[in-house]
């Protein structure tokens, strides 16, 4: 049966409420032992909030100002290159091009004066 054919009834979203099961004994542990762990590291947010009352709500962890006496840095309004120049391509004009001709599948081949089989070969290959 496809899922297209199946009525809404049929879904994977659950809209049953659950009641909220209270903290384990093992997950209470582990919560006592991180308090723990905060407090020594002086991350608590008690010590926090203990230490943004003592310091009068400025912020703890400031970035420096590294701008002191710096006017700024000599800079160049030039632009380097990525490189050189690629050669430019010239036709020599050693070979004339008489046209284009396609193959099967728009396949498309250059005819040069020098071999003007090749243009017979290639219309006689669309035919056969």
């Amino acid at each position: 049966m496809s899922m297209h054919l199946v009525g809404p009834y049929m879904t994977t979203t659950n809209y049953k409420k659950r009641k909220q099961k209270g903290l384990t004994k093992r997950d209470r542990e582990a919560k006592v032992e991180h308090d723990k762990w905060l407090r020594k590291q002086g991350v608590h947010p008690d010590q926090l909030a203990e230490k943004k009352a003592k310091n009068g709500n400025t912020v703890l962890n400031s970035i420096p100002d590294y701008t002191d006496g710096r006017r700024g840095l000599p800079t160049s309004d030039r632009i380097d290159s990525g490189g050189y120049k690629k050669d430019r391509q010239v036709y020599s004009g050693e070979r004339q091009l008489l046209g284009v001709a396609t193959m099967h599948k728009s396949n498309m081949v250059p005819i040069f004066a020098d071999k003007k089989e090749d243009a017979k070969d290639i219309a006689n290959m669309r035919r056969n």
